[in-house]
This record gives C-alpha cells, sequence and structure tokens, in this order.
C-alpha cells in the first residue's frame, strides 16, 4: 500500500523533508518544482509510513486504499509521474540551519500583509531565529486570500490556516489588524521600531481587458465576484445581476474554475460551507443556467490545473462542455503532447478535454463550457451588458519558438448578462519603496529589495508582491524561505541597524493612533463567535462581512 496526494495539494512541500525515503517528487531543488501542478509520491518507494500525511498542511495526501472516487485517479496520476521521471535519489538528511548566535539578541522584524505569504514568512522566523515579529493587516482579520480568495467548496485548502494559528500561539509573534501601514504607521516608523520589514502585500489589482463596454454594468471582475461570496468587507455591498441564464468568463485559471462552480453549484451544497450569507441568498435566486469559459490558447496551454479540471468531474447536476472541434491540435503541440518527457498531468488536461467532449448531455442540468483559442474584442449592451464578441485566434510560434495566440478575422457575438474577467492579477506600488509598472512587483534581489539595484538596508519582499502573480498558496513557503535566508545572514554580518524603540513603543503608538486595533484576543474573539455561529447550520462558520460586525465580534 502506498500513500497518494491528490487535488487539494498546495505545493508547499512541507512533506518533502518528513519522507523517510525521500521518494515524494519534484523536491524544491528541482527546477521543475516552480512549474509543477502538484506533488507525486513514487508508490514503488512508498513505506506506508504516514509521515507525509502528518506533515500535509492540507490533507491532500491518503492511503491508496481510502481513495473515494472521485480522487480515486490520482493514483494513477501519482504512479505515472515516475514512469517518467524513474526516481533517483541520493538522500540525505536535511540538516537544521544554524541559528543566528544568542549575543545578537532579539531580532524584530515588522511583517506587512497577513495573507499565505506573511505567514510563512512569519513561521519560518520563529522556527530559526530568537526573534519578535509583528504582523500588520489593514483587514481586522489574518489569512489573506486563504479566507477571502479560496473557493467555499475548498475546504481542505483553508486548513493551512490552522497551521499557522498553531505555530502563532506565543506572545513572539503580535498580531496588528485593522492597521494599516501609511495611514496608521509610517514605513520609517516600521522601520525605528525593527531590524528589518518584510512586505509580503500580494497583488490586489486585477487586469483589465481593455476592449470597448468593459465597464458596462454587469461586467466585472473576478477578483470582486471571488471577494463577495467570501464575505470581503470591502466588496459585502456589491451586487451582481443573476438574471439572465448565461453568464461569460473570460480567463481559463483556476479562479475562472472556481467561479464557474459557484455560479452553477446547487445552493444547498454551499449552505455547508462558509459563503457568504449574502451570496448565498443571491444565489438561490440566480437564473444562470450555462457558464462560458473564454480561453486565449488552447485545451494543452489552459491556465487551470488539470486537478481543479479534473474535479469538474465530479460536479453534480453540471454538465462540462467541450466542443471536439476545439480540440484539433496544430503541430507544435501535437509534439509536446507526444513528448515523453512530458509531465503527466499535461496529457491528462487534454484527456479530459476529450473525455468531456464525449459524455453524454442531459438538458435538464446546468452547463459549464470550455472554448478555446477565443479574445474577447467587445462587450456589447445599450445600458448593460448583452452580449460579448470574441475573434478566434490560431496558434504561431513566435521568435523565441513559444506558442502565442494571434487572432484572426472570425468573429463571433454570444449572448450574455454577466462577464466576469479573470485574466491575472497585478501589484500595486508600495508607499516609499520603488516599484516596476510593467512587471508589477517590487524590485528585489531574492528577497531584499533594490533601489537602483542596490540593496535596502532592512528591508525585504515575499510573495506575489516579490516574484509577481504565479503559483498556488503552497509555493509562498519556498519564497519565503529565500527571503528569511536572506534576512537572517544580513543580521549575522551586522547588516540590519538596531532599533531605535521597543515593542512597547510600538504598541503604545499604534493604540494611540488606531483606537479600533485589533490584535490576538480580538481575532480570538472573531474566530470563535463565527465558529459558533456556523456551529448552529453544520457550517465550518458564519463570516461576518462588514467592517462594524468584525470590530463588535473583537470587542466582545
Amino acid at each position: 500500500m502506498a500513500y497518494v496526494i491528490t487535488q487539494r495539494c498546495c505545493n508547499d512541500a512541507s512533506c518533502v523533508p518528513e519522507c523517510p525515503v525521500d521518494c515524494i517528487r519534484p523536491t524544491p531543488e528541482q527546477p521543475e518544482f516552480a512549474t509543477t501542478e502538484q506533488l507525486y509520491i513514487d508508490p514503488d518507494t512508498c513505506i506506508d509510513c504516514g509521515a507525509c500525511v502528518d506533515a500535509c498542511p492540507v490533507e491532500a495526501i491518503f492511503s491508496e486504499d481510502d481513495l473515494v472516487a472521485s480522487l480515486s485517479r490520482f493514483r494513477d496520476i501519482n504512479a505515472a509521474y515516475f514512469q517518467r521521471h524513474p526516481l533517483e535519489s541520493n538522500f540525505e538528511p536535511i540538516s537544521t540551519p544554524a541559528r543566528p548566535p544568542k549575543e545578537l539578541g532579539t531580532l524584530r522584524v515588522a511583517i506587512v500583509g497577513a495573507g499565505p505569504a506573511a505567514c510563512y514568512a512569519a513561521d519560518e522566523l520563529l522556527r530559526r531565529a530568537d526573534v519578535e515579529v509583528e504582523m500588520f493587516d489593514r483587514l481586522p482579520t489574518p489569512w489573506g486570500l486563504v479566507r477571502a480568495g479560496v473557493a467555499p467548496d475548498h475546504a481542505g485548502t483553508k486548513r493551512v490556516s490552522t497551521m499557522f494559528e498553531s505555530a502563532f500561539r506565543r506572545d513572539t509573534l503580535q498580531y496588528y489588524l485593522n492597521v494599516e501601514v501609511g495611514r496608521h504607521v509610517s514605513h520609517d516608523e516600521l522601520v525605528a521600531h525593527h531590524h528589518a520589514v518584510i512586505y509580503a502585500v500580494g497583488a490586489s489589482t486585477d487586469r483589465r481587458l481593455g476592449v470597448p463596454g468593459e465597464d458596462l454594468p454587469g461586467s466585472h471582475s473576478a477578483t470582486e465576484f471571488v471577494a463577495w461570496y467570501n464575505g470581503h468587507p470591502d466588496y459585502a455591498d456589491r451586487t451582481f445581476d443573476l438574471s439572465g441564464e448565461r453568464a461569460v468568463i473570460v480567463g481559463n485559471g483556476n479562479v475562472a474554475l472556481d467561479v464557474a462552480r459557484v455560479l452553477t453549484m446547487n445552493p444547498d451544497e454551499l449552505a455547508k460551507t462558509d459563503i457568504a450569507d449574502h451570496a448565498l441568498d443571491t444565489l438561490r435566486g440566480s437564473n444562470i443556467r450555462e457558464v462560458v469559459v473564454l480561453g486565449r490558447r488552447g485545451p494543452l496551454q489552459a491556465a487551470y490545473t488539470t486537478p481543479e479540471f479534473l474535479a469538474l468531474t465530479h460536479l453534480k447536476d453540471v454538465d462540462v462542455i467541450v466542443d471536439a472541434g476545439d480540440l484539433e491540435l496544430d503541430g507544435e503541440s501535437r509534439a509536446l503532447l507526444d513528448d515523453p518527457e512530458v509531465e503527466p498531468t499535461l496529457q491528462l488536461k487534454y484527456q479530459l478535454a476529450e473525455e468531456y467532449a464525449g459524455a453524454p448531455r442531459n438538458p435538464e442540468h446546468k452547463r459549464i463550457v470550455f472554448r478555446y483559442l477565443t479574445s474577447p474584442t467587445a462587450i456589447n449592451g445599450t445600458d448593460k451588458v448583452e452580449s460579448i464578441e470574441f475573434a478566434h485566434n490560431e496558434l504561431v510560434a513566435d521568435a523565441s519558438g513559444h506558442l502565442v495566440a494571434r487572432a484572426t478575422d472570425r468573429l463571433e457575438t454570444l449572448p450574455a448578462s454577466l462577464v466576469l474577467r479573470s485574466i491575472g492579477y497585478k501589484g500595486r506600488p508600495v508607499p516609499n519603496l520603488p516599484f516596476d509598472e510593467r512587471e508589477g512587483v517590487v524590485p528585489n534581489a531574492q528577497g531584499r529589495v533594490l533601489a537602483d539595484g542596490e540593496p535596502l538596508t532592512g528591508v525585504y519582499v515575499s510573495g506575489w508582491i516579490k516574484r509577481g502573480p504565479r503559483g498556488v498558496i503552497g509555493s509562498n513557503r519556498v519564497d519565503a524561505t529565500e527571503t528569511v535566508e536572506h534576512l537572517l545572514a544580513d543580521f549575522v554580518q551586522g547588516k540590519l541597524a538596531a532599533p531605535r524603540s521597543d515593542r512597547a513603543a510600538l504598541k503604545a503608538l499604534l493604540t494611540e493612533r488606531q483606537p479600533d486595533l485589533v490584535d490576538r484576543e480580538g481575532w480570538k474573539a472573531i474566530d470563535t463567535a463565527e465558529k459558533t455561529a456556523g456551529k448552529a447550520g453544520g457550517r465550518p462558520r458564519v463570516k461576518f462581512t462588514s467592517l462594524e460586525e468584525l470590530l463588535k465580534a473583537a470587542r466582545s
């Protein structure tokens, strides 16, 4: 019997060092780790010890004998990876990195942000050094996109916050929530109170289509819709017109699939999750019967991951529609598919599309329709969205040999009352830091912030504001490890200026500036109140969705 990694895999690689026989791949040291859709366990080497199960923060690993029907295919997916990439190992136990010498004293670090990138950085610091960490977020709640971005039906993925909660129980980490850096405290004041400041603020804006009609009522970003159904207080009062029968999502990444599922799932199923009550009420009255997902390139280049595409198979009373004509491959794509070195999930991605194309359809079911090789050219309507126009694309090789989508003169118009763009995120400038407008990141060298090519003393970045909006939740762990490694090296080498004020002075300053500051006890009160409200309805929690409700709960 072997263990199997399944759909929930967050790629944070917590399981890799725990495996006593080194049979989990790829590892963070391997180049393919940066692009893999998930990790894999070699069934021929696994000794059934369960160490990886205990290490997994999102409960993605199961014994092959315990796989339910919806996950059973992952047994073959794990095995297929090692058929293509036979396990080679010169395994040596991973040594614990040296801690900074005690004589250097306590390292003080401010972390701006409280999402996965910030939490992984804090966790790494707490494990590696004698440290005091202050974590800042402008919202009264921590966890960032784990709370406000992960789809409500992906409860397993949200469990990574349990790992953070456990690691942050000690007073060595203090929460300063509902505190906005740049408003309640300045960058210079953070620097004055700490040896170092890590900015882990993510990529909070979405990219635009740049087509006529994009700002019509009924045209929104998927970012807004996701934040709305997840109860983000900045978006709780948004309204979305679900009175029509067709919605169109532009872009086909995992966020697009999340939105498509939420729009087509039975609201009674969503009622078992932590979806915001206002969203659940709206979805109960929805007339949406069909969600069309438009992708710029072909089925092999689709941005969604194979595990998320596979999960659509198990949606109840929802047909997944793929036109067989969209699966015809150009020569380069066919060669890629037939490459014996290609990761098995890419072949499965195409195989799943073929299976959806050949599956029987029930006219009584709702539909998620995938359209490939399309690019929107206009959103049409008089006072609101009435249709979307798109061009059909062809794939051509650019100067570097990469396949890119090029629009043809063949146009098509599709009636729709709701259009959601899901074509990626982009970082915003951070006050007092340099910013690369084109890439949407803070310029840095392995986490050290750069100004005119030179490191800014004591200032670091981690997560999407460091590398751009790529990867999944667990990708931030490797990223944070790199940033913290360089921060600690700078501390040991005496490159960081000692704080001019202590922890007590910072707390006094912030309490005066922001009377509604939410600390550890305040967050604990919010968390308890939400979970208690959820228990009555068999839900994980019922979220407070306004600032007023959150602060009232915190004060309780």
